[in-house]
């Protein structure tokens, strides 16, 4: 996070500014702040270092003073600072060009490969996205060997498989005079988090620096944090009753199942924890207990009674009535379930009167009081949001009230709005810091990452328990001049609650870091990631040198193609229209997780897939990622039943494996297998082998609703061409075997059905890895209309 650029607000007590004097910075630019030059000093002095300071300290000040001195120290050699989003990188990139006397460019994934090359030869000094440089160094375009200095902004991101573990590793091994710099203004208040980051990004040593140390007081604004309570309404009472009566009948009807243990405070995260384990008793049985069916079924009904009632309590009315409408639209049985509980629909008939009578969360009104105020006395406000209804809301109501209120969201898309490009979010923020706008009105993106200008006021429309969010929403206050910030808190909610819980967080956090960080003994048996990079150094033969792989482009930054070139192979990003990863002339491996396994399964991906597969290469096989299969609540039967089909009728192996690590294990061992078998120069494939009149035939029947490729081969058989298919009735279908009267209802409507676009729909990210099975796409309700 780049905070007081110029450190030109200077304590009243400061008679004259003293500037610091270095060859590499630029005169009159950095005010002599004695802590920055101190654990800049430190840092220099005992190497790699994590800096934990609230915004406004001065942390980017500190990385430059290092950086200068490395450079001096090294003149030959540059500095990479990594920050988690482009506009962060570009105000990065500003600071430094205006500090350091020497080149500094930034590299994204917006800049092209070749001048992202030229940039990085050219630069001294070069600010980027983490997944640039990954994607970069795995390709071997360049290599962080001339790095002296390595810099992680918001270093707290550090954990699980995010880019800066990649890189830290991947700099470790090859740089020539290493030094590594976190930066961040919490690094989590979990001893385990916090020692998980500095063991991934080799951190020895951690400073803390806060408001209370005399040498930062001075210099410090104070932020005085108000909470403001409000009762819920009468109506939303009224409301919040009989979602209680839904959720308790749910909850003992799962307890007396042995599903859970208690009905008291039960959490979403308890419930899906519990979710987990009976899909797990499913995966195990060839035939599942109807009670195991039935408890999956209630456990997405409580969860759903428990995010209704979590928006009736801190968001409002309006939001839980398009939360309902949104439920009514589902065809699953725990929906339909609650639609047929009286007390559900006596909350869902409460709600839609409430929301026709423009009933409001009690917490709205108080807002819109506050900002009347501040807007009165000429401040910059930002107000925060979970839910981008509620960010809609409180603009609509500000403008109603004629104060300057713009929103502010991210770039997914949602059903009845598009996301903000950047260049949409950066013009929002120049307006917001030119005045045109007094209130900003933003979800949780403008938390990090995002070059806000410093407010005189943050209201946080509901408090959130994560202590690094709140930090961070704190932290846009209080940067020039004495900063604000008001928690809106609903009485006897889940509000009180994530308040406490943030709070204890933050004080467990300090408690963890003001006794000092011990630096992890070194473990008997190394972690997966040395033993790695240790077989890589030590086992490396001629042969895995020569190793290559071509990738498909949309997997090139899944997990798989960075444990690719951790063994030493070298990765090539290229278009395949068949498979992900091409081993030989011989061999491609479909690499599919359990998620997308199910889904395209679900959505006939998979078959027709496979038959690609083995049309055009003689060894194909898909490698099935992780250890979930079975969870996803598709019958499991069904799942055993694709299994055995590709296993038999496609004659394809299937190899599983737990993990992105293994999955790169097994396709290093079949580089190796295949190089020493001789099949060494690869052609790569960049078009399919056309389809027959036949195979185009049978993909045009298949496109039918409930037709697969069994089916569509016996439509042909019976009507004899596509023509005769699409004119049959309803009962001539169903003379058909495997079509009954649903599906030949189905078919028909399809077919007679006119096609009118209504609302352009944009399908939400899903949770898988990058690959040519997952990219979200375009999509469009159809309204349909009999001929």
């Amino acid at each position: 996070m780049v905070e007081n650029k110029h450190q030109k607000e200077v304590h009243p007590s400061t008679k004259s500014v003293r500037w610091i004097q270095h060859p590499l910075i630029k005169e009159e630019k950095i005010e002599a702040r004695l802590y920055q030059q101190l654990v800049a000093a430190n840092v220099l002095k005992k190497g790699n270092t994590m800096i934990v300071a609230p915004t406004a300290l001065g942390k980017t000040i500190i990385a430059a003073l290092v950086a200068a001195e490395r450079l001096k120290k090294y003149p030959d050699s540059k500095v990479l600072l990594l920050a988690p989003t482009k506009p962060l990188v570009i105000q990065h990139e500003e600071s430094f060009r205006d500090f350091v006397k020497t080149t500094v460019n930034s590299l994204t994934g917006a800049v092209k490969v070749t001048e992202r090359v030229e940039k990085w030869n050219d630069s001294q000094i070069i600010c980027a996205t983490p997944q640039t440089i990954e994607s970069d160094i795995i390709a071997e375009r360049y290599s962080l060997k001339d790095v002296s200095l390595l810099i992680f902004d918001e270093c707290h991101r550090g954990t699980g498989s995010y880019a800066y573990v990649f890189l830290a590793n991947r700099y470790n091994s090859q740089a020539d005079h290493q030094l590594i710099l976190g930066l961040t203004a919490s690094p989590g208040g979990e001893e385990e988090r916090i020692n998980q980051v500095c063991q991934n990004l080799f951190i020895d040593e951690v400073v803390v620096k806060n408001e209370d140390d005399a040498d930062v007081k001075p210099y410090f604004n104070p932020i005085e944090v108000e909470w403001v309570k409000v009762d819920l309404k009468k109506e939303q009472l009224a409301i919040k009753s009989h979602l209680d009566t839904v959720l308790k009948n749910r909850l003992k009807g799962l307890k007396r199942m042995g599903v859970i243990s208690s009905i008291q405070n039960v959490s979403k995260k308890d419930i899906l924890r519990a979710k987990g384990k009976v899909q797990n008793r499913i995966s195990r049985s060839t035939h599942p207990p109807r009670e195991c069916l039935l408890a999956i079924s209630m456990l997405t009904a409580v969860f759903s009674v428990l995010h209704s009632m979590e928006l009736l309590e801190t968001q409002g009315i309006r939001n839980l009535h398009s939360y309902f409408n949104r439920m009514r639209k589902k065809k699953t049985k725990a929906a339909q379930g609650l639609f047929k509980d009286k007390n559900f629909n006596n909350a869902v008939n409460l709600t839609r009167k409430a929301n026709d009578k423009g009933l409001e969360h009690p917490k709205l009104e108080k807002l819109l009081d506050i900002l009347k105020k501040a807007v009165k006395s000429d401040n910059q406000v930002i107000v925060f949001s979970q839910y981008r209804d509620t960010v809609n809301q409180i603009q609509e109501k500000c403008q109603e009230e004629g104060i300057k209120a713009v929103k502010f969201f991210g770039q997914a898309n949602r059903e009845t709005e598009k996301g903000l490009s950047q260049k949409e979010q950066k013009e929002i923020i120049k307006a917001f810091r030119m005045k045109t706008y007094q209130v900003l009105v933003s979800t949780s993106v403008a938390e990090e990452g995002i070059d806000i200008p410093s407010v005189d006021l943050v209201v946080l429309y509901e408090p959130v328990p994560s202590e690094i969010r709140m930090i961070q929403r704190r932290g846009r206050t209080g940067r020039t001049s004495k900063g604000r910030m008001i928690v809106l808190i609903t009485k006897n909610t889940r509000d009180e609650s994530f308040y406490y819980s943030s709070i204890h967080r933050e004080r467990q956090m300090k408690k963890q870091l003001s006794g000092g960080y011990e630096k992890a003994e070194k473990p008997l048996i190394a972690n997966n990631e040395d033993v790695r990079v240790l077989d890589r150094e030590k086992t490396t033969t001629d042969v895995e040198k020569k190793l290559i792989v071509y990738v498909d482009h949309r997997e090139a930054r899944s997990g798989v193609t960075r444990e690719l070139s951790n063994l030493g192979v070298k990765v090539e990003a290229v278009n395949l229209p068949v498979g992900d990863y091409q081993v030989s002339a011989r061999v491609m491996v479909e690499r599919k997780s359990t998620k997308d396994f199910v889904s395209s399964l679900i959505d006939k991906r998979l078959y027709k897939q496979s038959q690609e597969l083995i049309e055009n290469f003689t060894n194909p096989l898909i490698i099935l990622e992780g250890q979930d299969l079975y969870r996803s609540g598709l019958n499991p039967n069904s799942i055993r039943g694709a299994l055995a089909s590709l296993a038999v009728d496609f004659n394809l192996p299937i190899i599983p494996t737990r993990s992105p690590e293994d999955t790169a294990a097994m396709i290093h061992r079949l580089l190796v297998r295949e190089f020493d078998k001789g099949s060494r120069d690869i052609q790569i494939r960049t078009d399919k082998k056309p389809l027959t009149l036949q195979e185009q035939q049978l993909f045009i029947v298949e496109s039918l609703p409930h037709i697969g490729p069994v089916t569509a081969r016996k439509l042909l058989e019976e009507f004899k061409t596509i023509n005769e298919v699409f004119n049959a009735s309803k009962e001539d279908l169903k003379q058909v075997d495997g079509i009954g009267d649903k599906i030949a209802e189905n078919i028909r409507e399809v077919i007679e059905s006119k096609y009118i676009i209504e609302v352009p729909y944009y399908g939400e990210t899903q949770d898988y890895p990058l690959s040519n099975k997952n990219k979200p796409g375009k999509k469009f309700h159809l309204k349909k209309e009999k001929q």
